[in-house]
């Protein structure tokens, strides 16, 4: 049985097999879905053909009609395919998407910062790590982190009483957790502490994040080698556990970062009837694209646009928004399980080197 049979003869009149991405729409306008494909016509013309109870059947049964735009290549159409689903969060995309792949670590915008693990980045002032693509971990390790530092892991609605402020109440409060009882927190919530000794614990955490610190696994170290010299072994081995994941989270930050600052490049593409891109990549980010410059005016105006790119300063991790990061995260991908389109990319100076000199 052929579903919609009008809405198909549609595509097959004025649709074409090349790269695109295409959306589909629902009776009031709204966007239920978005896709892509290296052959628009044959991928659409699919859906007419699907059961009626599967998930292709009832989207095209909800579908009023369907738009496409070309694109120069497969790249271009699952850059464009996912920036437009993070902007409409079209119905049959989300609802049919898994549980989110990846998560941050935030340092809080708080009097007493916590690090803690977040699955959005919001545009609140505080500083941000990741994405990373294997969030389970996450948890656990952060409680490592605050554990072996001192810093609290309470909720954010906690009042705050450092000990240089007990002057201004009439006395402290008592410590509101276990954790600051048994003097596995600083207590910022009791006046266990001063202001500037917790920032510089949470300093010390920050360091640690940025992999310029080695202070938390040096401190835990010392820690279970004292155990073990007490013959406390179950606790040294508790110890143990708390080392090897924050040596893990460690080399997951410094890894991701250096293959992040590996994807900085002009990326040249071939394209669909002679239609050559180049994508300028920076830190995972297609920061431009353009045409594959051809004649010296159109290399001069490709050379400023490069140099524009590469040379503007980079963004603080802390502005990173939830889509730049499914971007990174994607442009990673594509390249990982697509070793041999490195052969394609060349260094910002290399390309200039090469093609940029304009006599």
């Amino acid at each position: 049985m052929i579903l919609n049979p009008s809405l198909r003869a549609f595509v097959r009149q004025h649709a074409e097999d090349r790269p695109g991405v295409y959306r589909m729409e629902g009776p009031q306008g709204e966007i239920l879905y978005v896709g892509k494909s290296v052959r628009v016509k044959s991928r659409l013309l699919s859906y007419f053909r699907a059961e009626p109870n599967e998930k292709a059947g009832k989207l095209i049964r909800d579908t009023l009609s369907v738009t496409w735009d070309y694109v120069p290549n497969e790249f271009a159409a699952l850059v464009k395919e996912m920036r437009l689903i993070k902007r409409w969060r079209p119905r049959y995309n989300v609802e049919h998407k898994g549980k989110r792949s990846f998560a941050f670590i935030k340092i809080t915008q708080e009097p007493a910062p916590r690090v803690i693990p977040v699955a959005r980045i919001l545009p609140d002032g505080a500083t941000y790590f990741g994405p990373f693509p294997r969030p389970g971990f996450l948890g656990a390790t952060l409680s490592d982190l605050a554990h072996v530092l001192g810093l609290r892991n309470c909720p954010g609605s906690i009042p705050i009483v450092f000990g240089d402020q007990l002057e201004f109440f009439e006395k402290g409060t008592a410590p509101r957790c276990i954790r600051a009882q048994t003097g596995c927190c600083l207590g910022p919530c009791f006046g266990g502490c001063f202001s500037g000794d917790y920032a510089s614990a949470v300093e010390t955490a920050r360091r640690f994040l940025e992999g310029r610190s080695r202070k938390p696994l040096v401190m835990l170290q010392e820690e279970m080698d004292q155990a073990s010299q007490a013959m406390e072994f179950e606790y040294a081995a508790i110890i143990r556990d708390r080392l090897e994941r924050l040596q893990a989270l460690q080399r997951e930050l410094v890894g991701f970062r250096g293959r992040v600052e590996g994807l900085s490049f002009v990326y040249r593409v071939p394209g669909f009837r002679g239609d050559d891109r180049l994508y300028l990549i920076r830190k995972g980010l297609v920061a431009d694209e353009l045409p594959n410059p051809k004649g010296k005016a159109g290399r001069k105006r490709a050379a400023a646009k490069i140099e524009g790119v590469f040379t503007a300063p980079p963004p603080e991790m802390g502005a990173l928004t939830q889509e730049a990061a499914s971007e990174i995260l994607l442009v990673a991908r594509w390249f990982r399980l697509r070793e041999r389109e490195m052969t394609r990319v060349l260094k910002p100076e290399d390309w200039l080197n090469e093609y940029g000199a304009v006599s």
